[in-house]
């Protein structure tokens, strides 16, 4: 029997900090140094013990690796170069829920122009230089180099608040894999891809993609992880109410 959990003692909080606090989106990976699949399943064992309403656990995941993985980059690279080429195919791929709002408006659109800008500038990636940011966006659907790729679902006759859970549930993984000492870069990019990545993960006609996920060793000569956003004070979002 495990011990209590009312009585369990985090014995070195700093740890706990230094894990969330280290945490970034990793954008260039070790391809050739794989993730044990027993980390893997720890991680994700670990992960599951976030909170969801009523204990729904709508996760489901899946793992990619190897030739699968490597066949779903080829497919949906394919479809990405395909939408460069001719953007009115994009109406055949459309997100099955707004992650972005549909009109930006300040503070947001200031934080994300930001973070675009500060991001291409590390690269040296010049504004209207097209060519190089379809490049750069294409990295997201090579997962970045990693290793493994984690795809994310869950049933489509869930609310609205099962995805607030599995944002507990992904900072979880991306937590638990800092302790391991790997990094982890979730995605967004992949949702306007369902159509292509569903059918490929085998995945039920009533599930709904939520996002995936780059794991593996960082590269720690590449540029990139040297970009990390800056968080606004606590003093900015919060009001004590007494």
């Amino acid at each position: 029997m495990k011990p209590s959990q009312v009585a369990t003692v985090v014995a070195d909080p700093a740890s706990v900090d230094a894990a969330i606090e280290s945490r970034f989106s990793c954008r260039a990976f070790l391809r050739d140094q794989p993730v044990p699949r027993e980390d893997i399943e720890h991680i994700l064992a670990v992960a599951s013990r976030a909170p969801s309403g009523t204990n729904t656990q709508p996760w489901k995941v899946y793992v990619l690796q190897g030739a699968s993985r490597d066949t779903l980059v080829d497919k949906v690279c394919a479809v990405h170069d395909a939408l460069y080429a001719n953007p009115a195919l994009a109406e055949e791929y459309r997100e099955e829920f707004d992650y972005y709002p549909t009109k930006w408006v300040p503070p947001y659109i200031d934080r994300r122009r930001e973070n675009g800008w500060g991001l291409y500038g590390l690269l040296g990636i010049a504004k209207g230089e097209k060519d190089k940011m379809h490049a750069q966006h294409q990295r997201n659907f090579r997962f970045f180099d990693a290793p493994v790729g984690l795809m994310f679902t869950m049933d489509r006759v869930l609310g609205r608040g099962s995805l607030m859970d599995y944002g507990m549930f992904l900072q979880n993984i991306m937590v638990a894999a800092r302790a391991r000492g790997l990094h982890t870069c979730p995605q967004a990019a992949w949702n306007g891809y369902a159509k292509i990545i569903l059918p490929h993960l085998g995945a039920g006609g009533d599930e709904m993609l939520v996002c995936g996920m780059s794991l593996g060793y960082p590269d720690l000569r590449h540029p990139v992880n040297g970009f990390h956003t800056p968080r606004e004070p606590v003093a900015s979002f919060t009001r004590w109410l007494e």
